[in-house]
This record gives structure tokens, sequence and C-alpha cells, in this order.
């Protein structure tokens, strides 16, 4: 085939060819990005041309090479991922902090709640509210000496627990 012919089969197949790759590509972008997977599976029949490939049906040909290059752009594109700008959230927390934090209310709600209700709230009042045991001793009317087992056997509960997980 000659240049003038392939010239010729080009201009009678290009609007067949950019339709057919614009419904390829409708969803994911525009009319121009057809024009150009036109134009590359042209080149690529010509290169096949020049090379002497056996060609029984060039159409065919055209439209096999044309719907191979959308299909590598589509999944080329689906590759591509774009980076977030960093991996922070709104109130300034890491999504690797927030999921963390999850993770330890969950399992502290779970391991709180084998323990009876007065060491739970012993707990509490200790360690998430940063009460010394003066401070619990006051609020409960309970004195140190209990707080401190209360406390001790709560903490030893917790061991346990966490040595079955």
């Amino acid at each position: 085939m000659t240049r003038e012919e392939f010239g010729h089969f080009c201009g009678k197949t290009k609007g067949e060819l950019t339709r057919l790759a614009r419904r390829f590509i409708k969803a994911t972008s525009g009319p121009e990005e057809a024009e150009d997977i036109v134009q590359e599976a042209t080149i690529v029949l010509w290169l096949l041309y020049e090379r002497d490939y056996p060609i029984q049906n060039p159409k065919a040909l055209a439209i096999k090479i044309t719907k191979n290059i959308c299909v590598s752009r589509y999944r080329k594109r689906k590759l591509e991922t774009t980076r977030l700008e960093g991996d922070s959230f709104s109130g300034g927390i890491s999504a690797e902090e927030r999921v963390e934090a999850a993770d330890n209310t969950r399992i502290k709600k779970d391991l709180y709640g084998k323990l009876s209700g007065r060491e739970r709230e012993y707990l509490t009042l200790r360690n998430d509210q940063d009460l010394s045991l003066d401070e619990i001793a006051q609020k409960t009317g309970k004195t140190k000496a209990s707080i401190k087992v209360a406390l001790s056997n709560a903490r030893r509960k917790l061991r346990e627990q966490m040595k079955k997980i």
C-alpha cells in the first residue's frame, strides 16, 4: 500500500475510528483524546504496513488497534492514583491516629466490660480523668486503701485479659 492509498484509507475510516474511541473513553476523557487515539492507531497501522505485515482486512485491523489502545489507556489511568495532600483529615488527626484511637477505645471498652462496676469507676477516675487517690476518695467517699486494692485488682484482671488476647 502506498502513502496515497494509506491516506485515502485513513480518510475513509477516521470518522468511524473516532466514534469508536469516543464511545470507549466517554466516561473518562474528553473528545480530543479520541483524536489522539485514532492518530496513534493510524501510526501503528502504518508501521505494520512498512514492515510488510500481512494485512488481510485493514479496516478490521484498524478497529482492533483502536480498541486495544483505548483499553490500554483505560488500564493505565486506573493504575494511576493521585496522592492526597498528606493523610491528615479534619481536626488535624491523621487517618492512622484516628483508626488507632478507635481501636484503643473498642479494646478498652471490651476489657473494662469484664471488670466490676466499682473497679471500672476507679480506673476511669484514675486513668481517664487523672485524679489522685485523695481526689477519688473525696469523690466516692471510700478510703484510699480500699481504692488502692480495687485499682490493683482491676489492673491485674486487665493484665490477665491482655495475656489471653
